[in-house]
Formats: C-alpha cells, sequence, structure tokens
C-alpha cells in the first residue's frame, strides 16, 4: 500500500537547509556516488554466483561427487542469498547501510577462505553455499535498495545504471574464472575471484549512505526530500507488517515468482536445449554471453525511458516481453534464431531487472525500502529453487523441452498480470 502516514512527507527546505553534496566534487550529485556503488555490487553478487558453474567439474573431480550434488551447492547458494537479503533488510535500516555491507564483505571473504581449504562435501555446502551467500545477500540487498531512496525524477535511470552490473557481472566474471582454472587449482582461483570481490566492495563501502536528507538535492527532488526519520521499532515491525501482509505486496511476491521462473528456466537449461536440436552447447553458452551483454545496455536505455513512460507500467511490459519470447523458443532451431530470443530476452530481462527495486518504492514508498525489498526478494528464492527442477523434470517426463518453454512462458505472462493487479490495489 502507498504511504498516507507522513512518512514520505517532503521536506520543504531541505535544498536550502542542507547545502552543497559532501562529495569529492560538489557538482556531482552525491547520488550518482551511490549509483556507482550499485553497479560494484550487482557485478560481484551475480558475477561470483553465475561463476559457479565454471568450478563445477573441477569440485566434481576433486571431492568426488556426482553432478547433481555439486549443483545443489548452486540452489543452496540461490536461496540462502534472498533469506538473507530478507532478514538483512531490516538490519540496514535500523543500523545503516555501510555497517552491513562491511558485514557482508566479511561474511564473503571468510566463506571464499574457508571454501578454498575445504575437503569435504559438508564444508563446501556451509562455506560456499551458506556462509558466503550470506554476504552476497547483504551486498545485494544494500546495493538494489538504496539507489533508489536518492532519486526521485531520474529514479529509473539510476537504478538501470546501478543494476547494470548484473550484466556486466554475466559476461566478465565466468571468463576470469575459466581462465584462472586453466591456470591455477580450482581453490585458488575461487580464493583470487572472492578476494577481488571483497576488495572492491570495501572500496565503494564509502560512497553509500542511507538519507539523502544531508544532501543538495533540489534538482532530484523538486517537492523536498522525504523525511526519513527512522521511527521506533514497534512503529518500524508494526509499518513492515502492514506492508508484507497488504495484497499488493502478496501480489507483487506472486507476480515475481511466476516472471522469474521464465527466467530461471532459460539461464540453467537454454545451453543443454542448443545442445538437443543440434546447435551445439557452444551456441548455447555464446546466447548465454548475449543475454548479459544486452541486459546490461538495456537497464540503462529502458530504465530512462520508465522515468517518462512510467515505471510500474514498464516493468509489466518487459515482463510480458519476457514470457512472450521464451514462448517461441521452441520454435527456434538455427543459431540466428537464437541469437535473436537471446537479443529480445535480454532486453526484456533488462528492463524487468532494471525497475526491481523502483517498483517497490512506487507501490510501497520510500521508508523501509532495505526491508521491504528483501522480503519481496524472497519470490526469487522460490523460483531458485524449484523453476530449474520443474523444467528438467518435464524434460525427463517427455524428452523434450518444449512443455517446459511454453509452461514458463505462460508463468511469465500470469506474473506480468499479477503486477497488474498490485498496482491497482496498492
Amino acid at each position: 500500500m502507498r504511504p498516507d502516514d507522513g512518512s514520505d512527507r517532503p521536506r520543504e527546505t531541505a535544498g536550502a537547509i542542507d547545502g552543497a553534496a559532501s562529495t569529492p566534487d560538489s557538482r556531482v550529485y552525491r547520488g550518482w556516488y551511490v549509483v556507482a556503488g550499485g553497479f560494484v555490487g550487482a557485478f560481484v553478487v551475480f558475477g561470483l554466483s553465475y561463476a559457479f558453474g565454471v568450478f563445477l567439474e573441477p569440485i566434481q573431480r576433486d571431492l568426488g561427487i556426482s553432478r547433481s550434488a555439486v549443483s545443489l551447492v548452486f540452489s543452496l547458494q540461490t536461496v540462502v542469498i534472498y533469506l538473507a537479503a530478507a532478514i538483512l533488510g531490516v538490519v540496514a535500516d535500523r543500523l545503516g547501510v555501510r555497517r552491513l555491507l562491511a558485514f557482508g564483505a566479511a561474511s564473503l571473504a571468510m566463506g571464499g577462505l574457508w571454501t578454498s581449504r575445504t575437503d569435504s562435501y559438508g564444508g563446501l555446502l556451509v562455506a560456499y553455499g551458506i556462509l558466503t551467500a550470506v554476504g552476497l545477500g547483504a551486498i545485494y540487498v544494500v546495493s538494489y535498495a538504496t539507489v533508489p531512496r536518492w532519486f526521485q525524477r531520474r529514479r529509473g535511470l539510476a537504478t538501470g545504471i546501478a543494476t547494470a552490473g548484473l550484466g556486466i557481472g554475466m559476461v566478465a566474471m565466468s571468463p576470469a574464472a575459466s581462465a584462472l582454472v586453466g591456470v591455477l587449482e580450482w581453490r585458488l582461483a575461487l580464493l583470487a575471484l572472492v578476494v577481488a570481490a571483497t576488495v572492491a566492495v570495501a572500496v565503494v563501502t564509502p560512497l553509500f549512505d542511507d538519507d539523502p536528507s544531508a544532501s543538495e538535492t533540489g534538482a532530484e527532488f523538486p517537492d523536498g526530500v522525504p523525511d526519513h526519520e527512522p521511527p521506533e521499532w514497534e512503529t518500524y515491525r508494526r509499518e513492515l507488517v502492514a506492508v508484507a501482509t497488504s495484497r499488493a505486496f502478496l501480489l507483487v511476491f506472486a507476480g515475481w515468482v511466476f516472471v522469474y521462473a521464465t527466467l530461471y528456466a532459460v539461464l540453467v537449461h537454454i545451453v543443454p536445449y542448443t545442445g538437443d536440436i543440434g546447435l551445439g552447447e557452444g551456441t548455447g553458452a555464446i546466447a548465454l554471453a548475449a543475454i548479459g551483454g544486452t541486459t546490461a545496455a538495456a537497464r540503462i536505455g529502458i530504465g530512462a525511458l520508465a522515468d517518462r513512460f512510467g515505471r510500474v507500467r514498464t516493468f509489466v511490459a518487459c515482463s510480458a516481453l519476457m514470457g512472450v519470447s521464451t514462448l517461441c523458443l521452441p520454435l527456434v532451431d538455427s543459431a540466428a534464431g537464437l541469437y535473436g530470443f537471446a537479443i529480445v530476452f535480454g532486453i526484456a530481462y533488462g528492463g524487468n531487472g532494471a525497475l526491481l527495486s523502483p517498483l517497490t518504492v512506487e507501490l510501497f514508498g520510500t521508508a523501509n525500502p532495505n526491508a521491504v525489498f528483501g522480503l519481496v526478494s524472497l519470490s526469487f528464492a522460490v523460483s531458485g529453487l524449484f523453476a530449474p527442477w520443474a523444467a528438467g523434470l518435464t524434460y525427463d517426463l517427455t524428452g523434450t523441452y518444449t512443455p517446459a518453454f511454453l509452461g514458463a512462458g505462460i508463468a511469465g505472462l500470469l506474473g506480468a498480470g499479477l503486477i497488474v493487479l498490485a498496482d491497482a490495489n496498492a
């Protein structure tokens, strides 16, 4: 529900009282430094997470376990990232985003070090599947949920630039991991990536801040900066429960589950699908890279367009396009067609992904943004856990990916419709 209790009430004299932005260059709005930090955070979280496939075979050989057992580590990490984000979003709202980032960097570093030294499957599950995932969850919720609070007029553009780090991370991190595995033992290669990621997060942590009220924001907030004085704990808890149990929130949660079922089905199964239809798995890998590169560019462009045409409306359109393009995937029988799908899907996913946190702010306000975004992000854990498994089971039962992709496409369209209903109920 959109807040009407004064939590977003403009502070009319904020621009005049607060003075110039406290940045290295006062000509640059402080919020753009937050955007830069968000870009690096998104790069680290999804670059590291999606690069895990590079380590799958070396880990399997070294520990003597099955392919499915190693794959479970990725599934566990995906679930824990979003569970951690839901819990740690409350911590960020109460204690500040810099403290949570510092905790995230420390957890990531300890998990990476433990992973590089473990010689058991149980140790791998705990070290990489849980400890590093908690660190990534902390970095994720701050990187995504903080940026919209610093912007109003250019909120879509700002979050588009910040979340473009996801696409760049997809394109850059996996090849880097592959190159390192080629010259180092997998443990050292993984540790090198984690150390680099930890250093990157530590470097950008000072760029973040919770509240734009201490900066010159007249151009970005024409009506004044919203007052974000943190409420007492009981008030905070009551407000958060009210949002999380509202019809609009439940519709958004369900909508994201269905929309991102489409994403996870495509990301996990497009490579084996291309092998099945005779195009070769290398073609599928190139298509994945094309999705990553396209989504990075689309996030910036569509994020800016959404500021003009409406952020919720644009989110719905991009979600629907994800569903429609996935419905068409079983018709693809050539490399050119597959690359065309990758570009269209990447554009749709880019526009959708750029507007995740702006959508929650548009519907639920800028009060308690980290907690609200973390809670709704639990939907990704549901999709990430069940969608790839359901697509694989469908293939096992039918011997073809056609029913799986048709089902995923329909799910995407259903999810887009639920977001429309959420907007009407907000």
